[in-house]
């Protein structure tokens, strides 16, 4: 209120006719702060309901001391009083707002030395207005923390706090950190689930789902080049109804933006079948993904999926139905058209070189770390 009152933001007046109050609330919140530059520190905001942001521009990492920096309104806002700061012997009398706040944010994008001029120009005129702490470079932007390598000239986002605050949330911040996901000697079948009503009714309550979603939302990428697709099949992985499991992985640019695991829908007679099924199914993948940033106006080169069965290849680009595959369902057949007219081409790649590998079945640690390697993904 102290900073509200400096800054001249309102003055205490009687509510003309015709006019109607807008209400206001405040709102607490707790600023991280960044490490080493700045210390987390409680925040209070002061706002009206139903007002409306003006879209701006990237800003530097400015910090005005109490966060205001003014602008003349274009049109009058009457406020009511806030909540516990109300005037008691002006109780009838409302705020008549003349300026609204501007928080500067972080930059977003990279700046030119033609704009880091102008920004030192724009930063000297405001110090001279007000009283201003130059934060540097920004280290912060959307929760996200900002790691720089200028000696390779790489910029890095970390969601490290939102993964802690997960942790935090599911009870696992002291919980040890393991190299892969499960180990390589585990099968896992439906013998291995619970059969006492006790465990069961445990493991019913088990958030396991929100945990898997609160993980998946800190996934982030955005990067440009063709798209890239590694598949691959586990033949019967699944050893209660031998059904075999399809895995498959895409880059842009090197960077991992879409995976998924799942298992097939019908039987494979064998590895061959698994893997085209496999395909199929990474090629739908890649079809919508070029058709995502073709909405975006963003044409990509022709995707290039990749595949470490060399008869499954061949199958896709053979037109003729043979006896072997013709009880193979027909939706899987759809690939051979998609490569004949050239949107989608399927390429040989070495397992030891396909890091769809770590989709479909366990690994040693070295092999799992090799694959997440391939993509671009770092623990």
């Amino acid at each position: 209120m102290e900073s509200l009152h400096k800054n001249k933001t309102w003055d205490l007046v009687k509510l003309p006719k015709c006019k109607k109050t807008v209400h206001c609330k405040w709102v607490f919140k707790k600023k991280e702060g960044t490490p080493g530059v700045e210390e987390p520190r409680y925040k209070a905001m002061l706002v009206a309901k139903g007002y409306s942001q003006v879209p701006g521009m990237d800003f530097t990492n400015l910090d005005v001391k109490t966060v205001f920096l003014h602008r003349e309104l274009e049109e009058d806002i009457y406020v009511q009083q806030p909540e516990g700061f109300t005037v008691s012997e002006k109780r009838e009398l409302c705020l008549f707002a003349e300026k609204v706040p501007l928080r500067f944010e972080t930059v977003t994008k990279a700046v030119q030395q033609k704009i880091k001029r102008e920004i030192r120009k724009i930063k000297a005129q405001l110090s001279e207005e007000f009283e201003l702490k130059d934060l540097g470079p920004a280290k912060k932007i959307l929760g996200m923390e900002i790691l720089r390598d200028r000696k390779v000239s790489k910029l890095y986002l970390s969601q490290k706090g939102y993964i802690e605050k997960v942790l935090c949330r599911f009870s696992m911040q002291s919980a040890k950190p393991i190299s892969t996901p499960l180990a390589a000697h585990f099968r896992l079948s439906s013998a291995l689930s619970p059969e006492l009503n006790d465990k069961i009714e445990y493991i019913s309550h088990v958030p396991y789902s929100s945990a898997v979603g609160s993980l998946m939302y800190a996934m982030f990428r955005r990067t440009e080049d063709g798209v890239i697709g590694y598949v691959d099949a586990n033949f019967a992985g699944d050893l209660d109804r031998r059904i075999s499991l399809t895995g498959y992985v895409f880059t842009i640019g090197g960077c991992t933006i879409s995976w998924k695991a799942t298992l097939q829908t019908t039987v494979a007679l064998s590895t061959t079948e698994a893997e085209y099924m496999a395909i199929t199914e990474a090629c739908t993948e890649a079809i919508w993904l070029k058709g995502l940033f073709s909405e975006l106006n963003k044409n990509l080169q022709i995707s290039t999926v990749f595949c470490d069965n060399q008869s499954a290849i061949f199958l896709t680009k053979d037109q003729m139905f043979h006896e072997r595959t013709k009880h193979i369902d027909v939706r899987y057949h759809f690939i051979r058209d998609i490569i004949a007219r050239g949107d989608i081409v399927v390429n040989k790649i070495s397992t030891h070189e396909n890091p769809a590998d770590m989709m479909t079945k366990s690994l040693p640690i070295t092999k799992f770390k090799y694959c997440l390697n391939l993509v671009s993904v770092h623990c």
